[in-house]
């Protein structure tokens, strides 16, 4: 049905550059030996890419508000499509990290205009369930990942993962082509890009992880370690004064003296830390620790939140438009946090089954969390700033999963090197995450306030103005 071209375009899309945040995570041990990389070079392949879809995603937002949301949609396809080749054919670590930030950048433009496009192209129930199923999506994308990398890897070699985004870049741009209407921001808004802020914003965030990561191989008060510190709080401490001085910042600060607002940010950040940024780690278990393959590394540690997911996600946009979203937003976490913490209770006997309950129980939360913060921020902000707030939220997603990585790899090594056995330095990142889920729910259910779903709010009194193309 034509009705649903634009949702099928952006879920193509979405799923795509999603499923490259985790699909390289059951590929991380050949990549290893292919180029005899560290733990931390291999963290870098992870949060490279989940950096950069970070960093750029409210300033891509700001141009596609001005230029156009399709026209900046598909030239992120493009630059996606492109690295993704140069990942495919990369010759050392070092040309794949440059090649995942490059991929990121192209992602984030992607990403930025997804919540916009599917706003303008649905309203009332239709709205609701766009989101629901554009939810579903991104959930069942980040825990699809591993499945995906683990055939591609175990079948065919890990440079597939990569080459097997250009037929799919393809297909995202024919529907982009055929069933996405352009759309722009309100006339009124000079929408430039903000690259002081920008630049600052990508300095402190990369600077932090750096020093996540570091501090994991280096000690914590290694000069290295204190330094990048340092950067990351003095790039923060400029970010801030130049978004508070510009006309035209890529974040407006002003949106964070709400309560609800800068509850569900923080909350964006540590839900994709819980629900996800461990899974590398359970998939390293399984794979150098259980002996298993890609392909069942990915099953036992990826398939059953996919699934739970997905499913859970369909249903969730259909019948939960009427609840407040702190309430699905809170109860969701607390799903995430308890499925976290059963799967911290492994035993040098476990078998990855023991994974299974507990991640099925994460994919409901998942389920139930990511739709509904998308909207709720929406909700939560002033109608004009409505592609800030989407694009702030996937902004906060991307950067919670990259410090979520970079955390509980530090974790991960530390108890590994202090002689531990695996499943205790499993079940210590695990339990991290479950807990850090368990704090989001509790500051969800106390701060957040925004009464309905965005879809149910009144329309605006002029809604932005759109323009057809062939």
């Amino acid at each position: 049905m034509r009705k649903w071209s634009a949702l099928t375009a952006v879920s193509i899309g979405t799923f795509m550059l999603l499923v490259d945040v985790t699909i390289v995570t059951v590929a991380l041990p050949a990549i290893s030996r292919d180029f005899g990389t560290s733990l931390g070079g291999l963290q870098w392949v992870l949060d490279g890419y989940a950096l950069a879809l970070a960093a750029v995603l409210l300033a891509s937002g700001a141009l596609a508000d001005g230029h156009g949301r399709k026209k900046v949609y598909l030239a992120g396809t493009v630059v996606f499509a492109a690295a993704s080749l140069v990942c495919a054919v990369a010759p050392n670590a070092g040309l794949l990290i440059a090649a995942r930030f490059l991929q990121g950048l192209g992602g984030a433009a992607m990403l930025a205009t997804t919540v916009a496009i599917l706003s303008v192209a649905y309203t009332g129930r239709d709205r609701g369930v766009a989101f629901g199923i554009w939810g579903a999506v991104n959930g069942a994308a980040a825990a699809a990942g591993p499945i995906a990398g683990g055939l591609l890897t175990e079948h065919f070699g890990w440079r597939w993962i990569f080459l097997v985004n250009l037929p799919v870049s393809l297909l995202a741009l024919w529907f982009t082509v055929r069933g996405v209407t352009e759309s722009h921001g309100r006339a009124s808004e000079n929408h430039k890009l903000d690259l002081a802020g920008t630049v600052t914003f990508t300095l402190s965030a990369a600077a932090v992880t750096f020093a996540l990561i570091r501090g994991g191989d280096a000690g914590w008060a290694a000069p290295s370690t204190l330094a990048a510190f340092a950067v990351s709080a003095a790039a923060l401490v400029a970010f801030i004064v130049v978004e508070r001085r510009t006309d035209h910042p890529m974040l407006d600060l002003h949106l964070f003296a709400k309560p609800s607002f800068s509850a569900l940010m923080v909350a964006a950040v540590l839900a994709q830390a819980s629900a996800f940024a461990y899974l590398p780690f359970t998939t390293v278990w399984l794979q150098q620790f259980l002996g298993k393959g890609p392909v069942d590394a990915g099953l036992l540690g990826a398939l059953p939140m996919s699934a739970a997911s997905f499913v859970g996600g369909a249903f969730a946009g259909r019948f939960l438009q009427r609840v407040a979203p702190r309430w699905t937003i809170g109860i969701g976490l607390l799903l995430i946090g308890a499925g976290a913490l059963m799967q911290a209770r492994l035993t040098p006997e476990s078998t990855g089954k023991a994974l299974i309950p507990g991640l099925i129980v994460v994919g409901l939360g998942v389920a139930a969390v990511l739709p509904t913060m998308a909207s709720a921020a929406l909700a939560a902000v002033p109608h004009e700033r409505s592609g800030m707030a989407g694009g702030a939220v996937n902004t906060f997603r991307q950067l919670g999963f990259a410090l979520g990585v970079a955390v509980f790899g530090s974790v991960f090594a530390h108890r590994l090197e202090g002689r531990h056995a695996p499943t205790d330095a499993v079940n210590h990142v695990v339990a991290i995450a479950g807990f850090v889920a368990l704090a989001a729910a509790v500051l969800v259910l106390l701060v957040v306030r925004t009464g309905r779903p965005a879809w149910e709010a009144p329309k605006p009194a002029a809604e932005p103005a759109v323009s057809e193309t062939v």
